[in-house]
């Protein structure tokens, strides 16, 4: 019977260490990376991707169901060494048992999942969709159970606001630098031949500190210029140059970066703005340290800011800039949208109609209707949200 206890328990510690290595890695996977490779074959992907629809509650459900596998685990292993063992070697072969399980089931699996993300979370998609299903209706049944009146908050509006932040923290964690760069149709650049003269009118009127200096297309990032370099040359009462001798070197990422990443790397290399590039090497938009600040604590604006609002209340419906995230819109109009292949409104839109829309075009989805009030060339520029 020891022998069966011991081999019971190595086998659910062996599933509880697979778990724990799969949700590491599944949590570290991009949504669009595993859609990416579904679209590709990979097996398992399509199942990753489906259960990264419900990020938020991921983790909770499966370290629910580790949990549950260590403890089931446990009791015969603990039975079986307390029947072979008394007095001091016990306590020791308990220390120890204790010891090798946060080891064996936490510390080397979060390390295996932490340096595979995707390939790992793929191969193990079956099994983390099974312990995803047993941890939610766990704490399913632990919610319906808890028939405790929850306190209520000193002050309503402090704790909605301190919970909006947390939420903002987490989801920070899991938001690549795609969902929050300024995409490059709206970015503002110089060309590498104009003068620094020019330079400085740009940067009045567009009130910007540093502005990426380009080649011969916006493809071709040949570094940043700062307005403090051209305040330095003004006040040295310098004669013009090129802007590309003044430009410094751009700091170049990937926009599958995820930004809790990205800030850490700015912060230490002192990097104020960085080139988003995409997975053929084109410039996709680029990423301040502010838009990523942003991401936490909300819009910040200065005194010269005079953006309009992304979303403005339109009698019965909501005038939207198309560069709204389609999260946002879905949680005012209180419906789930598609975002699998768009992260804004405007895209939303094209993927509606199936090409570039005219303007006064309306499309009809799930109850709504979306109108193209604004169409800039090939983009949609805002656009008119109503209920059917």
């Amino acid at each position: 019977m020891i022998v069966v206890a011991w081999i019971i328990s190595i086998v659910i510690l062996f599933v509880a260490a697979l778990l724990r290595a799969g949700t590491a890695s599944l949590v570290r996977t991009p949504r669009a990376d595993a859609l990416r490779a579904a679209a590709d074959g990979s097996h398992g992907a399509a199942e990753a991707a489906k259960l990264l629809e419900d990020r938020a509650n991921l983790q909770p459900s499966l370290g629910t169901t580790v949990t549950f596998l260590i403890v089931a685990a446990v009791i015969p292993l603990t039975w079986a060494i307390t029947d072979s063992l008394s007095g001091p070697p016990l306590a020791f072969a308990l220390i120890g048992m204790a010891i090798a399980l946060v080891i064996l089931v936490d510390v080397i699996p979060r390390w295996i999942g932490r340096n595979r993300p995707g390939s790992l979370a793929y191969r193990l998609a079956r099994l983390l969709r099974i312990g995803y299903v047993v941890g939610s209706a766990a704490s399913d049944l632990i919610v319906d159970t808890d028939d405790e009146p929850e306190p209520e908050e000193p002050n309503g509006q402090a704790g909605a606001g301190e919970r909006e932040l947390i939420m903002s923290v987490i989801e920070f964690t899991d938001t690549i630098v795609r969902e929050v760069m300024v995409p490059r149709i709206d970015m503002i650049t110089i060309s590498g031949t104009a003068s620094t003269d020019d330079a400085v009118d740009l940067v009045l009127s567009s009130g910007r500190s540093r502005i990426p200096v380009t080649g011969d297309s916006i493809d071709h990032v040949l570094g940043i210029l700062y307005a403090r370099d051209l305040l330095e040359m003004f006040d040295r009462e310098a004669g013009p140059r090129s802007a590309s001798t003044l430009a410094h070197d751009a700091y170049i990422v990937p926009e599958t970066k995820h930004v809790a990443e990205l800030l850490r790397e700015m912060q230490a290399n002192q990097q104020h703005l960085a080139i988003v590039v995409d997975e053929f090497g084109g410039t996709a938009g680029l990423v301040t340290i502010e838009d990523l600040v942003e991401e936490i604590v909300g819009e910040i604006a200065d005194e010269y800011d005079e953006e309009e609002p992304m979303i403005v209340v339109d009698g019965d419906g909501w005038i939207v800039d198309a560069r709204l995230d389609v999260d946002e819109l879905a949680e005012v109009v209180g419906t789930e949208l598609p975002s699998d292949e768009w992260d804004t409104v405007g895209g939303l839109v094209l993927e509606l109609a199936g090409r570039v829309p005219d303007e006064g075009e309306q499309f009809d989805h799930d109850g709504l209707t979306f109108t193209a009030t604004a169409v800039q060339g090939r983009r949609v520029a805002k656009v008119h949200v109503s209920r059917l």
